[in-house]
């Protein structure tokens, strides 16, 4: 069978290129390309996503797969080979599904509207992405309407980012955390405010980046294989293992913006640099999925980046880089406001207890225009009478409510906002599992020492790629299913401290 494996590897060779290509013009469009260049960008994007989807849906694809079969089946589960020949299979049943004229369709528009939600969202104009907006549901149904036998319509959406979960089932877990946390932020928003003045009184962006910079190569992001840039909403992306970049964006009246980004897309670039060489070129080679690619970043920027003994050690040299804004500021002072608890507006600015409420609004709103039981023309007002229920907070304009997040803008409705609440309580529980095998890490974070931790993430994570599903890799690593009980307890323990809960 080594030919017919070779002539797979072969033919996904290609669709990976092709890919990693179309990687190349988005980032290159969220960072450096002229407002002028984005009618045909979306074009050449649209192209180069209709090829692939037509490489990798070829009938001659199938037909290797169908004699691969015997031989993935005398394989080891977990060998390169028979994963490969599993996740490649799984992946071509469901896109065959869809037509290739629909995916460089889909690209297009998510590419144009990407585009001027860049310029509608500093004009607080809503009604000019609206129609946009509207083709985007459009096109979402139309995805979730090519894949047969779902229980909800979000149901394939959601399976294409975290394999496996339903709606029904992402209502069960957030429902479950959603009563944890709403006793947690009552108690703690109950008390007066923790002073975050520090963070605001104006930082030069050259020291910020400096700054940010030190961190995440002390954390192990690889520059030789990697670099930052600025962008309007960051992100990170990954052109092959040897090029996985991320982006950040600066505001010199607000320190944690750039810095915690930085310190979240290093934790998703990580996992991306962590990935065998072996499964370079092929479907395995990236995260396994949303959730799972999410508790990498959620772990670095706050399991550690936030933790006690993370500023023990870098404090000094934050006050260094800024020794006029933080001079007279205690270590306590500033950790207390780094880790401040308030009812906020803005989703990536949230705080660790509230940060989840904010993806369970934007969860149940796309989960109602999804079902027509919304229409876009009423979301923002939707959007803004969520907040006021669940955080008792109201965006004065559209800019900070339904204009803040560029998911809907520049990809589809439904299926990746859930990722980020499913990292959270990810990165509780296999940070769980890394102190019961390292319990000396805390006490190494506060030494600025993070290669325990890091090896013990690439040995049992990040080296695997795409290999396991998110449920198989969360038994594999913690014996046991997706469970909230450690980042509930996480979140208890340094809060209660906190706030002498």
């Amino acid at each position: 069978m080594q030919a017919e494996l070779q002539d797979l590897k072969n033919r996904l060779l290609e669709v990976d290129d092709l890919n990693r290509a179309t990687a190349v013009l988005s980032w290159d469009q969220s960072t450096y390309m002229p407002s002028g260049g984005a009618e045909a960008r979306a074009r050449q994007m649209a192209t180069l996503g209709k090829l692939s989807h037509e490489k990798f849906t070829d009938v001659a694809v199938g037909r290797l797969l169908d004699a691969l079969r015997p031989y993935e089946e005398s394989l080891p589960y977990d060998s390169d080979d028979a994963s490969l020949i599993r996740v490649t299979r799984r992946q071509y049943e469901r896109m065959t599904k869809v037509p290739a004229a629909f995916v460089a369709e889909m690209t297009n528009h998510g590419a144009s509207t990407y585009q001027v939600w860049t310029e509608a969202r500093p004009a607080n104009d809503f009604r000019r992405v609206q129609p946009l907006l509207e083709k985007t549901l459009d096109l979402s149904r139309r995805m979730a309407n090519y894949i047969s036998g779902y229980e909800h319509i979000a149901d394939p959406l959601i399976d294409q980012m975290d394999y496996g979960m339903k709606a029904a089932d992402v209502r069960r877990v957030f429902g479950e955390l959603r009563a944890q946390l709403v006793p947690i932020v009552r108690a703690i928003t109950q008390q007066a405010e923790a002073d975050d003045s520090c963070l605001r009184v104006g930082y030069p962006e050259a020291g910020q980046l400096a700054f940010g910079l030190d961190v995440i190569k002390q954390y192990g992001y690889d520059f030789n294989r990697g670099r930052q840039d600025k962008t309007h909403h960051p992100f990170c992306t990954t052109f092959s293992i040897g090029d996985v970049r991320i982006t950040t964006r600066v505001r010199e009246n607000d320190l944690g913006d750039a810095l915690f980004s930085t310190l979240h897309e290093a934790g998703h670039a990580m996992y991306e640099q962590g990935v065998s060489t072996a499964l370079e070129g092929t479907p395995l080679a990236g995260g396994t999925s949303a959730g799972v690619h999410e508790s990498q970043s959620r772990m670095w920027e706050n399991i550690v980046g936030r933790s006690r003994g993370f500023w023990e050690h870098f404090y000094p040299q934050l006050q260094q880089q800024f020794p006029a804004q933080l001079k007279g500021v205690s270590l306590d002072t500033f950790y207390r406001a780094i880790n401040k608890v308030q009812r906020s507006l803005i989703r990536v600015d949230a705080d660790e207890v509230t940060y989840n409420l904010h993806v369970m609004i934007r969860f149940d709103l796309e989960l109602q225009l999804l079902e027509g039981s919304l229409e876009i023309r009423d979301l923002a007002e939707a959007w803004h009478e969520r907040y006021e229920t669940d955080l008792g907070v109201t965006a004065p304009d559209d800019r900070d409510g339904v204009l803040q997040d560029v998911h809907w803008y520049a990809f589809i409705i439904g299926g990746v906002f859930q990722g980020y609440t499913l990292g959270n309580i990810l990165s509780g529980l296999f940070y769980q599992k890394a102190l019961e095998a390292h319990p000396e890490i805390p006490a190494e974070i506060g030494r600025g020492k993070f290669d325990t931790l890091h090896n013990w993430l690439k040995s049992n994570i990040y080296q695997h790629g795409s290999k396991f599903t998110a449920p198989e890799l969360i038994e594999r690593v913690t014996g046991g299913p997706l469970r909230i009980e450690p980042y509930i307890q996480y979140l208890r323990t340094k809060y209660g401290e906190l706030y002498q809960l």
